[in-house]
């Protein structure tokens, strides 16, 4: 780990980068609020499967979007033409700069246009454009196929679309990595932010893959948490003894990045500090993680590294847990290597438990998470954790912690949160938010230690 003087050298040649703005369309509320309420409450947003076009499928529960109209974000042409996921991204992302004070269609922009970036961070993008248009080919011919599927069926489509929306001239891309997108997305984004490449990031995780074909081949993979359609809150058991895989959700969240300079300049309030990053491959197997957590332990010690940060001083961890009986295993060695004894004290919260799992999106629905965590010293809890396979750890189980009456404006019970992603490939992200605390987020002026 760093030493004090290697922090602090460290530390003057980065730019600080802050949270200044959150979205979230999700199965578990409409913005970051919603979203944050459901999960600290203990409610669960998994229920069976709408539609007739589940109804043979051998595995019928997830969490859905519901009541979102996407007329009322975008023209109805426009809407027509873009798959539900886009919607969710484009409505996540209008929320998260709303709440920094940049409305659409941003005619005053604080940074420079060609220094604001959006990254899309995504499992598959799109699918279901990509299918409706295979089907049209087969029944069709090629004319059936609709002419703007090159354009708006790329996982990096939700990036252009978001661009144009507001007129921001950096780059914009997609970002890939199975189920560790939105994690590597934030961390990527913080490192084009740290080392001046950039002023501002717009980071929007997006998912839905909740169409049958998705949810047929991770079924017959044996991946998907089967036997609940009966109680389908029940389904989701990060850590219990009686998991048997995780349950799909379908959504879109955003974060909005910016040095912390740049707040303060525009007189912002951080919401949080985005800390550290780390990122590595199992270079293992397709599906199954290392069993000892070798990438996973190294995306944590990475992470740990990027913020100058003993492994004691993590308050608590938003794990990444989905109920898998090899992933969750593996994810409790990677924290025993990674955080050592450490690691069995810092309180642990599954909350894809009561989301479900979003794939691609769920790093930055989680980061939010750990977000309103620290805003509001409470503990998430984790759902269907009755009996712990894993001893020795220090799970938030059944009903959520609130330590606020340990909290004062300058110490808080839980500073620093540890969130992590991982996904089929072998990928696994990392990233450490830090409450947002006006001292730390000040620009320093000269002589300022």
């Amino acid at each position: 780990m760093n030493t004090p003087d290697e922090q602090r050298s460290r530390a003057d040649g980065y730019r600080e980068v802050v949270v200044t703005g959150l979205g979230a369309i999700t199965p578990s509320g409409l913005d970051a609020d919603a979203l944050w309420e459901s999960v600290r409450s203990g409610r669960s947003a998994i229920d069976v499967l709408a539609g007739e076009q589940f109804d043979d499928l051998a595995v019928r529960i997830g969490g859905q979007i519901r009541d979102f109209d996407a007329e009322a974000v975008l023209p109805r042409a426009l809407a027509r033409r873009l798959s539900p996921v886009q919607h969710w991204a484009i409505a996540a992302a209008d929320q998260a700069l709303a709440q920094a004070g940049i409305p659409a269609p941003a005619d005053d922009l604080p940074w420079d246009r060609d220094r604001t970036v959006v990254i899309a961070a995504t499992g598959s993008g799109p699918v279901d454009a990509m299918q409706a248009a295979t089907r049209a080919l087969d029944a069709d011919g090629p004319r059936g196929v609709p002419l703007t599927l090159a354009i708006h069926g790329a996982p990096d489509s939700a990036a252009a679309l978001i661009s144009q929306r507001f007129d921001l001239r950096g780059p914009g891309q997609g970002v890939s990595a199975t189920c560790a997108s939105g994690a590597i997305g934030l961390g990527e984004a913080m490192r084009r932010i740290r080392h001046g490449y950039a002023d501002a990031v717009l980071v929007v995780g997006m998912e839905d893959c909740l169409g049958p074909v998705n949810l047929a081949s991770n079924a017959n993979m044996r991946a998907l948490a089967a036997g609940f359609e009966g109680d389908p809150a029940a389904a989701s058991r990060p850590f219990d003894a009686g998991r048997n895989g995780f349950v799909m959700s379908q959504g879109a969240a955003a974060i909005l990045l910016e040095s912390a300079d740049s707040a303060a300049s525009r007189g912002t309030m951080p919401l949080a500090e985005l800390a550290g990053f780390g990122a590595a491959s199992d270079a293992h197997h397709p599906t199954n993680p290392h069993p000892g957590g070798r990438g996973a332990a190294s995306a944590v010690v990475q992470a740990l590294n990027d913020a100058g940060l003993e492994p004691g001083d993590i308050d608590h961890i938003n794990a990444h847990a989905t109920g898998t009986p090899a992933g969750d295993r593996a994810e409790l060695a990677a924290f025993d290597s990674a955080l050592g004894e450490a690691g069995r004290h810092i309180p642990i919260a599954a909350t894809k438990s009561s989301t479900g799992h979003l794939l691609g999106a769920s790093g930055v629905v989680e980061a939010i998470i750990a977000i309103m965590t620290m805003r509001d010293q409470v503990l998430p809890p984790t759902l269907n954790l009755a009996d712990p396979e894993f001893d020795g750890w220090n799970f938030v189980a059944g009903q959520a912690r609130d330590l606020s009456a340990k909290s004062t404006d300058a110490e808080a019970a839980v500073d620093t949160v540890l969130s992590t992603s991982f996904g089929f490939g072998g990928h696994n992200g990392a990233i450490i938010l830090r409450r947002a605390v006006l001292s730390r987020t000040q620009p320093r002026t000269e002589g300022e230690p």
